[in-house]
Protein backbone atom coordinates (compact mmCIF):
# COMPACT_ATOMS: atom_id res chain seq x y z
CA UNK A 1 0.00 0.00 0.00
CA UNK A 2 1.09 3.22 -0.84
CA UNK A 3 0.10 6.81 -0.19
CA UNK A 4 -0.31 7.66 -4.04
CA UNK A 5 -3.27 4.91 -4.55
CA UNK A 6 -6.65 6.42 -5.85
CA UNK A 7 -9.14 6.93 -3.47
CA UNK A 8 -6.84 9.36 -1.29
CA UNK A 9 -8.56 12.85 -0.11
CA UNK A 10 -7.92 15.85 -1.75
CA UNK A 11 -6.30 19.04 -0.83
CA UNK A 12 -8.18 20.79 1.60
CA UNK A 13 -9.76 17.40 3.39
CA UNK A 14 -6.19 15.84 4.34
CA UNK A 15 -8.57 12.64 6.18
CA UNK A 16 -8.84 12.37 9.87
CA UNK A 17 -8.21 15.13 12.49
CA UNK A 18 -4.52 13.62 13.87
CA UNK A 19 -5.48 13.30 17.19
CA UNK A 20 -8.63 11.46 16.31
CA UNK A 21 -6.19 9.81 14.13
CA UNK A 22 -3.63 8.33 17.19
CA UNK A 23 -6.79 7.94 19.41
CA UNK A 24 -8.11 4.98 17.05
CA UNK A 25 -4.92 3.49 16.53
CA UNK A 26 -4.31 3.83 20.34
CA UNK A 27 -8.08 1.77 20.54
CA UNK A 28 -7.43 -0.34 18.23
CA UNK A 29 -4.63 -2.27 20.64
CA UNK A 30 -7.45 -2.97 22.82
CA UNK A 31 -9.21 -5.17 20.23
CA UNK A 32 -6.30 -6.61 18.88
CA UNK A 33 -6.68 -10.61 17.04
CA UNK A 34 -4.85 -12.91 19.47
CA UNK A 35 -0.65 -13.74 18.87
CA UNK A 36 0.75 -14.22 22.32
CA UNK A 37 4.40 -14.01 20.58
CA UNK A 38 3.70 -11.08 18.66
CA UNK A 39 2.30 -9.35 20.61
CA UNK A 40 4.84 -9.78 23.14
CA UNK A 41 7.19 -8.50 20.91
CA UNK A 42 5.36 -5.84 19.47
CA UNK A 43 5.32 -4.33 23.13
CA UNK A 44 8.93 -4.72 24.28
CA UNK A 45 9.82 -2.82 21.00
CA UNK A 46 7.38 -0.42 21.47
CA UNK A 47 8.77 0.14 24.89
CA UNK A 48 12.59 -0.01 24.03
CA UNK A 49 11.55 2.95 21.40
CA UNK A 50 9.29 5.41 23.90
CA UNK A 51 12.18 4.90 26.36
CA UNK A 52 15.03 5.66 24.13
CA UNK A 53 13.40 8.37 22.60
CA UNK A 54 12.19 10.10 26.08
CA UNK A 55 15.97 9.70 26.66
CA UNK A 56 17.06 11.54 23.78
CA UNK A 57 14.63 14.16 24.30
CA UNK A 58 15.73 14.84 28.27
CA UNK A 59 19.65 14.20 26.76
CA UNK A 60 18.65 16.99 24.57
CA UNK A 61 16.75 19.37 26.60
CA UNK A 62 19.20 19.89 29.11
CA UNK A 63 22.77 19.53 26.92
CA UNK A 64 21.09 22.33 24.79
CA UNK A 65 20.16 24.43 28.35
CA UNK A 66 23.84 24.05 29.09
CA UNK A 67 25.03 25.20 26.08
CA UNK A 68 26.71 21.83 25.18
CA UNK A 69 28.53 21.61 28.23
CA UNK A 70 27.46 18.45 29.79
CA UNK A 71 28.20 15.89 27.64
CA UNK A 72 30.13 12.97 29.00
CA UNK A 73 32.91 13.09 26.33
CA UNK A 74 36.60 12.84 27.40
CA UNK A 75 38.46 13.22 24.43
CA UNK A 76 41.49 15.44 24.73
CA UNK A 77 41.84 18.24 22.22
CA UNK A 78 42.42 19.02 19.76
CA UNK A 79 41.38 14.90 18.75
CA UNK A 80 37.99 16.38 20.53
CA UNK A 81 37.30 18.53 17.52
CA UNK A 82 37.15 15.56 15.07
CA UNK A 83 35.02 13.51 17.59
CA UNK A 84 32.43 16.44 18.18
CA UNK A 85 32.69 16.82 14.13
CA UNK A 86 31.56 13.59 13.36
CA UNK A 87 28.81 13.46 16.29
CA UNK A 88 27.40 16.91 14.76
CA UNK A 89 27.38 15.60 11.28
CA UNK A 90 26.17 12.03 11.75
CA UNK A 91 22.84 12.93 13.36
CA UNK A 92 21.89 15.31 9.28
CA UNK A 93 23.52 12.22 7.37
CA UNK A 94 22.08 9.42 9.10
CA UNK A 95 18.84 10.65 9.30
CA UNK A 96 18.44 11.80 5.94
CA UNK A 97 20.06 8.31 4.70
CA UNK A 98 17.54 6.23 6.18
CA UNK A 99 14.42 7.94 4.85
CA UNK A 100 15.60 8.42 1.18
CA UNK A 101 16.45 6.05 -1.93
CA UNK A 102 17.87 2.95 -0.78
CA UNK A 103 18.74 3.54 2.90
CA UNK A 104 14.91 4.14 3.17
CA UNK A 105 14.10 -0.03 2.73
CA UNK A 106 17.03 -0.48 5.90
CA UNK A 107 14.60 0.24 8.94
CA UNK A 108 12.66 -2.57 7.41
CA UNK A 109 15.15 -5.01 7.08
CA UNK A 110 16.48 -4.65 10.63
CA UNK A 111 14.10 -7.73 11.68
CA UNK A 112 13.52 -10.22 9.80
CA UNK A 113 10.40 -11.59 8.27
CA UNK A 114 7.45 -9.20 7.54
CA UNK A 115 7.37 -8.35 11.54
CA UNK A 116 10.54 -6.36 10.21
CA UNK A 117 8.96 -4.03 7.46
CA UNK A 118 5.98 -3.68 9.41
CA UNK A 119 8.03 -2.20 12.30
CA UNK A 120 9.98 0.03 10.15
CA UNK A 121 8.56 3.52 11.37
CA UNK A 122 9.32 2.31 14.95
CA UNK A 123 13.19 1.59 13.87
CA UNK A 124 13.94 4.29 11.97
CA UNK A 125 12.33 6.33 15.24
CA UNK A 126 14.94 3.97 17.48
CA UNK A 127 17.73 5.13 15.06
CA UNK A 128 16.92 8.74 15.24
CA UNK A 129 16.99 8.60 18.91
CA UNK A 130 19.73 6.81 19.30
CA UNK A 131 21.71 9.36 16.87
CA UNK A 132 20.55 12.52 19.55
CA UNK A 133 21.51 10.31 22.54
CA UNK A 134 25.01 9.76 20.66
CA UNK A 135 25.45 13.78 19.78
CA UNK A 136 24.25 14.90 23.35
CA UNK A 137 25.86 12.51 25.65
CA UNK A 138 28.77 11.79 24.06
CA UNK A 139 29.83 15.21 23.05
CA UNK A 140 33.39 16.24 24.46
CA UNK A 141 32.79 19.80 26.05
CA UNK A 142 35.26 22.91 25.29
CA UNK A 143 34.64 24.04 29.22
CA UNK A 144 34.28 27.39 26.99
CA UNK A 145 31.57 29.89 28.18
CA UNK A 146 30.64 32.69 26.21
CA UNK A 147 27.65 34.27 27.42
CA UNK A 148 25.22 32.62 30.48
CA UNK A 149 21.91 34.33 30.90
CA UNK A 150 21.14 35.56 34.15
CA UNK A 151 18.01 37.50 35.90
CA UNK A 152 15.52 38.85 33.56
CA UNK A 153 17.25 37.45 30.12
CA UNK A 154 17.16 34.11 31.93
CA UNK A 155 13.38 33.95 31.97
CA UNK A 156 12.65 35.74 28.95
CA UNK A 157 15.24 33.02 26.82
CA UNK A 158 13.47 30.47 28.71
CA UNK A 159 10.01 31.74 28.12
CA UNK A 160 11.68 31.55 24.19
CA UNK A 161 12.80 28.02 24.35
CA UNK A 162 9.65 26.56 25.96
CA UNK A 163 7.32 28.38 23.12
CA UNK A 164 10.15 26.46 21.06
CA UNK A 165 9.22 23.53 22.51
CA UNK A 166 5.82 23.89 22.37
CA UNK A 167 5.98 24.74 18.56
CA UNK A 168 7.60 21.65 17.80
CA UNK A 169 5.58 19.23 19.81
CA UNK A 170 2.61 20.78 17.71
CA UNK A 171 3.98 20.65 14.52
CA UNK A 172 5.12 16.96 15.23
CA UNK A 173 1.45 16.29 16.11
CA UNK A 174 -0.23 18.32 12.92
CA UNK A 175 2.49 15.95 11.08
CA UNK A 176 1.05 12.71 12.89
CA UNK A 177 2.22 11.78 16.34
CA UNK A 178 2.11 8.07 15.85
CA UNK A 179 4.65 8.20 12.99
CA UNK A 180 6.62 10.81 14.26
CA UNK A 181 6.82 8.75 17.74
CA UNK A 182 7.30 5.91 16.34
CA UNK A 183 3.54 4.61 17.69
CA UNK A 184 2.94 3.65 14.88
CA UNK A 185 5.07 0.37 13.70
CA UNK A 186 4.63 -1.28 17.03
CA UNK A 187 0.81 -0.64 17.48
CA UNK A 188 0.24 -1.91 13.68
CA UNK A 189 2.23 -5.35 15.08
CA UNK A 190 -0.35 -5.63 17.62
CA UNK A 191 -3.38 -5.40 15.76
CA UNK A 192 -1.25 -7.05 12.86
CA UNK A 193 -2.49 -4.48 10.31
CA UNK A 194 -0.64 -2.57 7.38
CA UNK A 195 0.67 0.72 9.03
CA UNK A 196 -1.95 3.44 8.27
CA UNK A 197 0.99 6.43 7.07
CA UNK A 198 -0.46 9.71 8.01
CA UNK A 199 -1.51 11.85 4.61
CA UNK A 200 0.12 14.44 3.50
CA UNK A 201 0.19 17.07 6.10
CA UNK A 202 -1.80 20.20 5.90
CA UNK A 203 -3.17 20.65 9.12
CA UNK A 204 -2.70 23.50 11.86
CA UNK A 205 0.69 25.00 11.39
CA UNK A 206 1.26 23.27 7.55
CA UNK A 207 -1.55 25.74 6.94
CA UNK A 208 1.15 28.74 7.66
CA UNK A 209 4.76 26.84 6.32
CA UNK A 210 5.57 23.76 4.63
CA UNK A 211 8.31 23.22 7.33
CA UNK A 212 6.97 23.41 10.59
CA UNK A 213 9.05 20.69 11.95
CA UNK A 214 12.26 21.74 11.06
CA UNK A 215 11.47 25.82 11.94
CA UNK A 216 11.08 24.14 15.45
CA UNK A 217 14.05 22.28 15.76
CA UNK A 218 16.17 25.33 14.77
CA UNK A 219 14.17 27.30 17.23
CA UNK A 220 15.22 25.04 19.78
CA UNK A 221 18.37 25.13 19.23
CA UNK A 222 18.80 29.38 19.17
CA UNK A 223 16.80 29.92 22.19
CA UNK A 224 19.33 28.87 24.64
CA UNK A 225 20.35 30.40 27.94
CA UNK A 226 24.15 29.64 27.95
CA UNK A 227 26.24 30.04 24.71
CA UNK A 228 29.89 28.37 23.88
CA UNK A 229 31.58 27.64 20.69
CA UNK A 230 30.28 24.09 21.07
CA UNK A 231 26.72 25.45 21.14
CA UNK A 232 27.82 27.54 18.22
CA UNK A 233 28.81 24.88 15.90
CA UNK A 234 25.66 22.77 16.62
CA UNK A 235 23.29 25.02 16.13
CA UNK A 236 24.99 26.12 12.90
CA UNK A 237 25.47 22.68 11.51
CA UNK A 238 22.01 21.22 12.29
CA UNK A 239 20.27 24.99 11.30
CA UNK A 240 22.08 24.45 8.17
CA UNK A 241 20.43 21.03 7.12
CA UNK A 242 16.92 22.18 8.50
CA UNK A 243 17.13 24.74 5.98
CA UNK A 244 18.62 22.77 2.99
CA UNK A 245 17.36 19.30 3.55
CA UNK A 246 13.89 19.62 3.02
CA UNK A 247 13.83 21.50 -0.30
CA UNK A 248 16.69 18.93 -1.34
CA UNK A 249 15.24 15.84 -0.11
CA UNK A 250 12.12 15.75 1.06
CA UNK A 251 10.28 17.99 -0.67
CA UNK A 252 10.97 15.99 -3.78
CA UNK A 253 10.09 12.72 -2.11
CA UNK A 254 6.53 14.26 -1.26
CA UNK A 255 6.22 15.19 -5.33
CA UNK A 256 6.73 11.93 -5.89
CA UNK A 257 4.35 10.28 -3.83
CA UNK A 258 1.84 12.87 -3.58
CA UNK A 259 1.89 14.58 -7.05
CA UNK A 260 -0.20 17.33 -8.41
CA UNK A 261 -1.74 17.60 -4.41
CA UNK A 262 1.65 18.45 -3.60
CA UNK A 263 2.16 20.82 -6.34
CA UNK A 264 -0.82 22.89 -5.14
CA UNK A 265 -0.12 22.97 -1.96
CA UNK A 266 3.65 24.08 -2.69
CA UNK A 267 2.42 26.72 -4.65
CA UNK A 268 0.12 28.05 -1.83
CA UNK A 269 2.07 27.69 1.24
CA UNK A 270 5.63 29.34 2.02
CA UNK A 271 8.24 27.38 2.77
CA UNK A 272 9.34 28.36 6.49
CA UNK A 273 8.48 31.85 6.64
CA UNK A 274 4.78 32.47 6.78
CA UNK A 275 3.25 34.96 4.17
CA UNK A 276 3.22 35.73 0.18
CA UNK A 277 4.67 32.64 -1.19
CA UNK A 278 7.73 33.46 -3.77
CA UNK A 279 7.15 33.98 -7.06
CA UNK A 280 9.42 31.15 -8.19
CA UNK A 281 7.29 29.09 -5.91
CA UNK A 282 4.12 30.47 -8.09
CA UNK A 283 6.13 29.47 -11.26
CA UNK A 284 7.03 25.95 -10.08
CA UNK A 285 3.25 25.04 -10.21
CA UNK A 286 1.58 24.05 -13.11
CA UNK A 287 -1.39 23.77 -11.14
CA UNK A 288 -1.57 26.78 -9.90
CA UNK A 289 -4.64 29.07 -10.75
Amino acid sequence: MTQTEPGKPPLGSPGPHPVWRLIELVIGNFTAPPGRTRIAVALAYGALCHFVFAAAILAMVWTLWNGMMTGLGAVPFPYAILVNAALVLQFPLLHSLFLNGRGAKVPGRVLPGPWGKTLAATTYTIFASLQLLALFLLWTPSGIVWWRAEGAALWVVLALHVASWLFLMKSNLDAGAELQSGALGWMSLVQLRDPAWPDMPTRGLFTLIRQPIYVGFTLVLWTVPTWTPDQLAVAAVLTAYCLIAPARLKEPRYLRRFGARYMRYRGAVPYMIPGRPRPTERKQDPTHG
